[in-house]
């Protein structure tokens, strides 16, 4: 079973358009409204794949009433709050451009945040075997939640998957004990604070926070693949070029791909390219199914050479 947190749950509305014109009257091909949240995104697929999952989020509103409708019959926890969660907008245009606005959503009192940690340990006691925690955080919560959820889980014997980035990202990543980062390509640049143009500098960058105290962490690179990096190893996997829909939430059905998988280290990169690779051919956030997913197209080289260009990967 693997456990989701969610501090800054979404209702994401997506709009198809030809194309993206500022200043102009566009007609809006389709629209779709579905329960987000990376780490929501994450219990969704993972769902989806037959793998069981229980998310815990805070909800709050008419737009928490929303969100809870939304997410039907997904097993979860929510807390109540005061504030109103948030409502992100995607607009999708034919060629696979995203342009995303997402609201910082409700503010947090140090009460309400309590609550949600402490929801979080009861259901760590169930013993899951991963908890994912991952987005960003709402205002209110301090830069350090991650860092508190990273000590919760090992004092519960549960390792850690964190997907967030900025100053969150950069608390945990120095505290230590995440056994599994998953920052992207430019999330991870940010952290080390330089350029990463190889598979090299991607490498030594990833062994560099691991240094900190963390296990492994699992790069996404858009559509250009994935690296993942342990202290001893490094994998880069790509899956064939597809037509992009949509690549809201990719990264969130690669990781539920990379958690959900058996296997050695490459065999779970593998199936973490093919859903990510899956979920960018499909509309909005929608998941992909295992019918969605061929995990036999996807190619994967144990150490490759440092000096490939990541933009030509």
């Amino acid at each position: 079973m693997i456990l989701t947190l969610t501090p800054n749950p979404s209702v994401d509305h997506t709009l198809e358009v030809g194309r993206l014109v500022r200043g102009e009257v566009l007609r809006v091909g389709s629209t779709s409204a579905q329960a987000g949240g990376k780490g929501v995104n994450v219990a969704r697929a993972l769902r989806r794949a037959g793998v069981t999952t229980r998310a815990v989020l805070p909800v709050g509103g008419g737009g928490g009433a929303e969100l809870t409708a939304l997410l039907g019959d997904l097993p979860c926890v929510t807390v109540p709050i005061g504030g109103e969660t948030r409502a992100n907008i995607a607009v999708t245009e034919s060629d696979g451009t995203t342009t995303k606005l997402n609201a910082p959503g409700p503010v947090l009192s140090p009460e309400e945040t309590d609550a949600l940690l402490r929801a979080l340990a009861e259901e760590l006691d169930r013993g899951p075997d991963w908890v994912v925690a991952s987005g960003s955080l709402p205002s209110g919560t301090p830069d350090d939640l991650y860092v508190r959820v990273a000590e919760l889980a090992a004092a519960h014997g549960v390792p850690l998957a964190l997907d967030t980035s900025g100053k969150p990202l950069a608390a945990a990543a120095r505290a230590g004990s995440v056994s599994l980062l998953k920052p992207n390509h430019e999330e991870l640049a940010e952290l080390v604070g330089r350029d990463l143009p190889t598979v090299g500098a991607v490498t030594d960058a990833a062994r560099e926070v691991l240094d900190r105290g963390n296990g492994s962490a699992l790069v996404t690179l858009g559509g250009h693949g994935a690296i993942l990096v342990d202290p001893g190893h490094t994998w880069w996997a790509r899956g064939p070029q597809v037509r992009t829909r949509s690549t809201v939430g990719a990264g969130d059905c690669a990781l539920a791909g990379f958690l959900g998988a058996d296997g050695s280290p490459a065999e779970r990169l593998r199936r973490a390219v093919a859903w990510g690779t899956a979920a960018v051919s499909l509309p909005g956030t929608t998941v992909p199914s295992p019918a969605d997913v061929t995990a036999d197209a996807i190619t994967v080289v144990a150490d490759p050479d440092p000096r490939w260009s990541v933009d030509t990967l």
